[in-house]
């Protein structure tokens, strides 16, 4: 395993220094989210959206990893906006974390725009999703992001072979998935919300997932705040705004915009590590809701490191967060 791996991450290095160079395919993700206790998750579905309308990325589902009744709904409102009310999604169905939005903005939301799903129980199995969307691509070809909490993940990895496909979810995924990005962690050592609400998973996933995982710890995200002209932007009118708007004067701490963790590693997942930052190879090591890592130039995974001024990622991102889209 730790040998494959290492040819995995050697080659995919090499992969993102020559898309720097050569025209590519549009990427093709997942996005796995808990959209709701926090709103970047709003703007990592706007940064995704705009991206694929560009023709840079190819969303393939949006699922989530929070049973929180509202999650499924919002991600539908958003997903519909965008024009994309086709993409499909899925929930846990068996123990799994269900946490709300403390500005409510959720409520709003799903009071607000209309949406077919009215609650996250009635949306499909995650992992019938994951397995029916993965067992229709090319080998190695799709990019899981996820930004919220390892759920899924490790209940992807523990399915057996069904109708569906007559690989287990392991080698499902060693077959059909070319890399995870993930944010979650905080780097070289931490306590980190996504590790942390179910760390039995995200100990699981992170030392058994068989591709190259690339993390966007706390500490990047921490440094890129936005929101504020997503919010004074008279021509836009969008869910993203709304949120936005309702949500960040409600948290003294998002007075000069909110952290924006989630869309870091969307935007990684589609445009590739380089310019906008930098890699610190190695493998982490989970302990309880902590991590540590152990610096590895041979090692499975790798995080994120500043390379790009903050200041010009941030307004990079939030520049696709006010994307109208092609509706």
């Amino acid at each position: 395993m730790i040998h494959r791996l290492t040819i995995l991450f050697y080659l995919f290095t090499l992969s993102l220094l020559h898309a720097q160079t050569s025209n590519r395919q549009p990427a093709a993700i997942i996005l796995d989210t808990d959209i709701g206790p926090d709103y970047d998750d709003v703007g990592a579905m706007a940064v995704m959206h705009a991206l694929a309308d560009r023709g840079e990325v190819r969303p393939l589902a949006v699922i989530s990893s929070n049973k929180n009744e509202l999650v499924v709904p919002t991600i539908e409102i958003i997903n519909t906006w965008f024009g994309r009310p086709e993409l499909p999604t899925g929930a846990p169905k068996g123990v799994g974390a269900s946490n709300g939005a403390s500005q409510k903005w959720p409520e709003m939301l799903v009071e607000k725009y209309p949406h077919k799903i009215a609650k996250t129980s009635d949306a499909p199995d995650a992992i019938e999703t994951y397995r029916r969307v993965l067992s229709t691509q090319p080998d190695q070809s799709v990019t899981i992001v996820t930004v919220g909490f390892l759920t899924n993940l490790s209940n992807l990895l523990d399915s057996k072979p069904d109708k569906i496909s007559l690989l287990s979810g392991t080698d499902l995924v060693k077959r059909k998935v070319k890399q995870l990005v993930s944010m979650a962690g905080a780097f070289p050592q931490g306590r980190e919300y996504n590790v942390l609400v179910d760390s039995v998973a995200s100990e699981k996933v992170f030392s058994k997932w068989p591709t190259p995982i690339i993390f966007s710890g706390f500490e990047i995200g921490k440094e890129i705040k936005t929101g504020l002209k997503v919010i004074v932007n008279e021509k836009l009118d969008s869910p993203v705004k709304d949120v936005y708007a309702w949500a960040m004067p409600k948290s003294k701490d998002d007075a000069q915009g909110r952290m924006s963790w989630d869309q870091t590693a969307v935007l990684v997942a589609v445009r590739g590590v380089m310019p906008y930052f930098s890699l610190k190879r190695g493998r982490i090591i989970i302990e309880g809701g902590n991590n540590k890592w152990a610096d590895d130039p041979m090692g499975p995974h790798a995080y994120l490191t500043e390379a790009m001024p903050f200041s010009q990622v941030t307004a990079l991102i939030e520049g696709l967060m006010m994307w109208e889209g092609k509706r």
